[in-house]
């Protein structure tokens, strides 16, 4: 018995591609790509599938495709390399610069941290660099990157650096200032609540996204949401320090946040608080889609419309006057 094909429905497609006229390459690679992001992970098999149709594909697109593809595969863990190189981006047989330099074990007295390097031609990134992000693509970059362990969350932190998505604004310097000595009076009392508080109306987050940030017991969401507001680096250890006891007692946690947040871009961050706030417009698309006042229109019609007797005359409308005098004259 032949197996069946690790992506259903794909040789319809395919099948479409080969059509002179139409060009079906574009959706044909996004299809694909949701499709494999789909599953956590997956065989040989069917990685090996991936590589054969994507690497075909890759090339043959629109940039703004490309782009998408990019930005989607960019942040999956289980990207194959050969795509990933493709991509021009980092495989993950080759640990990124923030998960070699924030590992747990390493030694501070021998692991200089490199500077971070932005991408040599600015004025692609800068053409590139206004990929907006859909609230279900935001959702999902967001549920993955909590889901994550360490190590992966330092890899999705830095191949969002080289995504085209684009960030949110930064925080104004006057507001972010006032802020940042605000959360450092919060953190000294161990003041969570009011912190937690203070972090989502500067970063304009809902309470629950703010509450999951502070709460997270690896700590890299506050490391994202402090460097999305520019908080100097020694700021930042005192927080560790003080507001968290389960972070503040342990050295190889309060190190290892440290080198990430000395590693870690702006960019990356801000991508990070875009995917934040843009996982909240998802559900809240999802819990008012059905008081749209427009669902009626985007209901299937009924295969048989009522029909009309008859063709109504001017003036057939008009009801007749009936009572106990009416029929007398």
């Amino acid at each position: 018995m032949t197996p069946p094909p690790p992506f259903p429905g794909f040789d319809g497609l395919m099948s479409l591609s080969r059509r002179e006229g139409v060009d079906i390459r574009p959706t044909l690679l996004r299809v694909l790509t949701d499709l494999y992001v789909q599953a956590s992970s997956h065989s040989e098999e069917e990685a090996r599938q991936f590589v054969e149709l994507t690497s075909r594909l890759i090339d043959q697109v629109d940039d703004a495709t490309r782009a998408v593809v990019r930005a989607r595969l960019a942040i999956y863990p289980d990207t194959p390399a050969p795509v990933l190189r493709q991509l021009g981006l980092r495989p993950a047989d080759q640990p990124a610069p923030l998960a070699q330099q924030i590992s747990a074990d390493s030694n501070p007295e021998n692991s200089p941290v490199p500077p971070f390097r932005a991408p040599t031609n600015e004025a692609q990134v800068r053409l590139t660099s206004n990929l907006l992000m859909q609230p279900a693509d935001a959702a999902e970059i967001s549920g993955m990157f909590f889901g994550a362990t360490s190590n992966e969350r330092a890899l999705i932190l830095h191949n969002l650096s080289q995504t085209p998505l684009k960030a949110s604004p930064r925080v104004p310097a006057a507001r972010a200032a006032r802020a940042i000595e605000a959360l450092e009076m919060a953190a000294f009392v161990a003041d969570v609540e009011n912190f937690t508080l203070e972090l989502g109306e500067t970063l304009i987050l809902p309470w629950k996204i703010s509450t999951q940030v502070v709460n997270d017991l690896g700590g890299e969401p506050l490391a994202c949401a402090a460097k999305a507001m520019g908080m100097p680096s020694p700021v930042f250890q005192r927080v560790l320090l003080f507001l968290k006891p389960e972070i503040g007692t342990s050295v190889s946690a309060v190190y290892r946040l440290s080198r990430l947040y000395d590693i870690l871009s702006e960019r990356s961050a801000l991508i990070m608080l875009a995917a934040w706030r843009g996982s909240t417009m998802a559900v809240a698309r999802a819990k008012y889609r059905s008081g749209l006042y427009d669902d009626e229109r985007h209901r299937p019609r009924p295969a048989t419309g009522q029909t009309r007797s008859a063709a109504q005359l001017p003036g057939s409308g008009i009801l007749q006057r009936t009572g106990s005098q009416g029929s007398g004259r």
